[in-house]
């Protein structure tokens, strides 16, 4: 399984928006730029996360993004899904039916009434990875990333660059 970049992209942007204060919005340009990363794909992240709700856009001189939703109320999986879809990661074609060993047109019961054990096995993995990621919220991640990993003043100075950013703009 391979998620795209867009996931890694929008985790890492909302975690910069996280402590934005009322009217604090920041632009997808700045959020590119900090990141290093292109700006016409972020936009395209930043849809897909506004259309699941979790951002909002914010038109105007003054506007961008904040969050729509309490971080505490964001998981990983929610981000997930939003940039990759909701569909089931394990896609099961059902490849037992065709077996040269078997008759496709009178399948045995043992393969059309019970489910693929594969499919079983894998959408149970997918369960546990869901809910693992349910748990972890954006707002866990700020509290790890500022609050145990990065330096005390990375916070501040990361808050500082982006309202920078916004000063400059409307200059």
């Amino acid at each position: 399984m391979k998620m795209s970049i867009g996931v890694e992209y929008a985790i890492h942007c909302l975690l910069y928006i996280v402590k934005l204060k009322d009217k604090d919005y920041v632009g997808i340009k700045d959020l590119a730029e900090f990141q290093g990363v292109s700006e016409s794909y972020l936009a395209k992240v930043f849809t897909k996360l506004g259309k699941s709700g979790i951002t909002k856009s914010v038109p105007g001189v003054k506007g961008g993004y904040e969050l729509a939703r309490n971080p505490e109320e964001i998981s990983f999986w929610d981000i997930i899904e939003a940039i990759e879809g909701k569909e089931s990661f394990f896609q099961c074609a059902e490849i037992r039916q065709k077996n040269i060993l078997v008759d496709q047109n009178n399948l045995p019961e043992s393969y059309t009434k019970c489910p693929c054990f594969i499919k079983v096995v894998m959408q149970e993995g997918e369960e546990e990875m869901k809910k693992y990621l349910s748990k972890k919220t954006l707002a866990w991640l700020y509290n790890e990333v500022y609050g145990r990993i990065l330096p005390q003043e990375t916070e501040g100075e990361t808050l500082e660059w982006f309202k920078s950013r916004r000063n400059l703009s409307m200059k």
